[in-house]
Parts: structure tokens; sequence; C-alpha cells
């Protein structure tokens, strides 16, 4: 049976000592979809719009990697502080979440793609006092009441308060309350603003690959 193309998307930096362009991604984004059935293919914004027109036209999932905080104008509002965004990739990934939610195609997203997720859903995302970083945190998946120790790097979080009636909380930080999780009731989508990737747990949150892989079979046996 053919591996579904699943769409990576990943940040697009100049190379520090080479003028050529490089695209970004910790490899084990890939790897946890190659183990969990899939095939990866990942699109930067550096990509031509026919490029990105194949892509999207083709995938079969979206996975949306981790990255700097999605930039504010989203909502209307301003930056608070000196955080790294990335315009540019924030583009690519709404033309990217659209064209995945115009062919109800499963969605993940970590970390950033938590936060970009969660305002296409209506939400907003607010600067949190210190961020969280390191791979320590405790979060409690609430639908089991487990545990997970998990591995974060984000100065934004998801507005409690802006998440609305069609959007379910599936996680929270234990330190502070944060929503680490999101899961929406309109569309085949999921999100966490953790690194299950990264496995500080060690494989604590691997299941969330599993997920999406469940996700992608529940959707092809509804269309």
């Amino acid at each position: 049976m053919r591996a579904p193309l699943i769409v990576i998307t990943v940040a697009d930096h100049d190379a520090d000592l080479d003028p050529a362009r490089v695209a970004l991604v910790n490899a084990r984004y890939a790897d946890g979809i190659r183990r969990a059935g899939g095939l990866p293919i990942l699109i930067s914004a550096n990509a031509t719009a026919a490029q990105r027109a194949t892509a999207f036209a083709n995938m079969e999932g979206l996975l949306l990697s981790g990255g700097a905080d999605v930039h504010p104008d989203r909502y209307n509002e301003a930056i608070d502080g000196a955080v790294e965004m990335d315009v540019a990739r924030d583009a690519l990934e709404w033309e990217a979440i659209a064209a995945a939610d115009a062919r109800t195609l499963p969605i993940f997203g970590i970390c950033l793609g938590h936060q970009l997720l969660a305002t296409a859903l209506g939400a907003d995302t607010y600067k949190l006092p210190f961020g969280h970083h390191g791979g320590n945190h405790p979060v409690c998946r609430l639908d089991t009441g487990a545990v997970e120790i998990t591995s974060q790097n984000h100065n934004y979080a998801v507005d409690d308060g802006s998440i609305g009636p069609k959007v379910e909380v599936t996680h929270r930080n234990l330190n502070d309350g944060v929503v680490e999780g999101l899961r929406s009731l309109d569309m085949p989508a999921f999100s966490v603003q953790y690194h299950p990737e990264a496995g500080p747990g060690p494989h604590d949150a691997a299941y969330l690959f599993t997920m999406f892989d469940e996700l992608m079979d529940s959707v092809k046996g509804t269309n």
C-alpha cells in the first residue's frame, strides 16, 4: 500500500556561510511521520507559487512544524517585546492550512503549528512573562489524566479566553495552566504547544504521531 504524502512546513533561512538559502527542520518531524507510515514532503516559504500549488494539491495530510512564534498582526495586535517571528513562513502556512481545510485533510500542529492552527480557528495568542524553554515541562493530557514530560521553546501561548466553542482544549501545562493542546470539533485537526518529536520523556508524547495516522485513516474512510 502506498504511503500517504504528508507536507511538512519548514523554516527557510540564509545559511551563515553560504549565500544560498537553506530549508531547516528537525529530522525528527520526518522520522515521526515515517514511523507512522507516511511519506514526508518538505516545503518552505522559498518555494515558488507553482511548487506550493503542486505540493498542496497532492498532499494527504499537513504537519505544521515548530518555529518562531506566530505574528500577532494575524489578529490585529502589536508585537509585545523583542521576539523571533517569520512573516513569510506565516503566509506559507496560512495557505497550507486553507488548502488542507478545503479538502478536509488532517492537520497536526506542533509548537508554532499549534499557534497557527489556534489562530486559524479564531483564537489569539499572548506573550508569556518568561516563555517556556527546556526539556522538563509537565503537561497533562486531559482525556486520560496522564502526565507527559515535554520539551518546549516558545514565548507566546494561546489565549484561553479566546478559544471558541468549536475547539476543545486537550492538554494543559501543570506549572502554570497554559493551554498545551487543542482539537478542532469542525475539522480533522489537532495541535500541541510542546515538541513530541524531541522526546525528553523520552517517549511520553510519541503517541501523537500515531494519532495523526489514525486521524488520516478515519478521514479516508469518510471521503
